[in-house]
């Protein structure tokens, strides 16, 4: 179970596949990566048995998907944690990690209680305007569920509240934002959600500044060794930055 995404780029695979079938393989290629390398939580014998019964689609796919490698939307390989197959797409896996979300609010905090209101990204800016948009009913209402198999999407029942000039903010509106605008062609990409182009730059700059922006690289990989996902919200930093230089979209559900 994840929060999926993708960089719409006119590519040679989407020229011979749809985008639902590109997710498919996305999930195929990421749970038997995770079965193979031990790092699935507790697979289910329905999950083992269904990659075993796909052993000829994922051939195909690993076949098809070498058309990656040369691809301008192609992210780095280095930041597939979850062994995406298909180049241009990620997926932060359920559910957020306690730590992370920590993470997260206390960068957040700092970048508050630090630099200047008129040097913020304006992203930040938004989410402390008393008019923000993002209100967190959205994740709010994530947290109470758990689903049939035992999952949740946050470890954390409760969202962690900011202080001072962010004392109406939780991280429910944190991750409210990172979800992204309703998507007007849901039907067609099959993603319900989406950054536009004009938003790319806006995320990219909130995003570096909270995963990496003045952090030693020491302290980097001390977290990205702790914190799955960390290393997906990177590849979604990194997904927006290719998306902004390729004039597209980036596409979440």
């Amino acid at each position: 179970m994840s929060l999926e995404f993708a960089i719409e780029y006119p590519c040679e695979l989407r020229a011979r596949y749809a985008e639902e079938h590109l997710r498919a393989w996305g999930r195929l290629g990421s749970l038997h990566t995770r079965l193979t390398t031990g790092e699935c939580y507790a697979p289910t014998e329905e999950k083992v048995r269904f990659v075993e019964r796909a052993a000829v689609e994922i051939d195909r796919m690993k076949e098809e998907s070498s058309a990656c490698a040369g691809c301008p939307a192609h992210l780095p390989v280095g930041g597939a944690g979850e062994g995406e197959p298909i180049g241009c797409l990620g997926r932060i896996t359920y559910p957020v990690e306690a730590q992370f979300e920590k993470f997260l609010a206390d960068r957040v905090q700092l970048a508050l209680d630090t630099i200047d209101e008129e040097e913020q990204p304006r992203l930040l800016r938004v989410l402390v305007d008393n008019d923000t948009p993002f209100d967190g009913e959205g994740t709010k209402s994530l947290r109470s569920v758990t689903t049939t198999d035992g999952m949740r999407f946050f470890e954390l029942r409760l969202p962690i509240r900011l202080a001072r000039k962010a004392a109406h903010l939780t991280t429910d509106h944190l991750f409210d934002a990172l979800a992204g605008f309703t998507s007007e062609d849901a039907e067609r990409t099959t993603y319900t959600r989406e950054l536009p182009l004009a938003a790319a730059p806006d995320y990219h700059e909130f995003l570096d500044l909270v995963l990496r922006r003045d952090i030693p690289d020491s302290e980097c990989e001390r977290v990205r060794g702790r914190s799955r996902n960390y290393q997906q919200f990177m590849r979604l930093l990194s997904a927006l930055e290719l998306a902004d230089s390729l004039r597209a979209r980036v596409l979440l559900d």
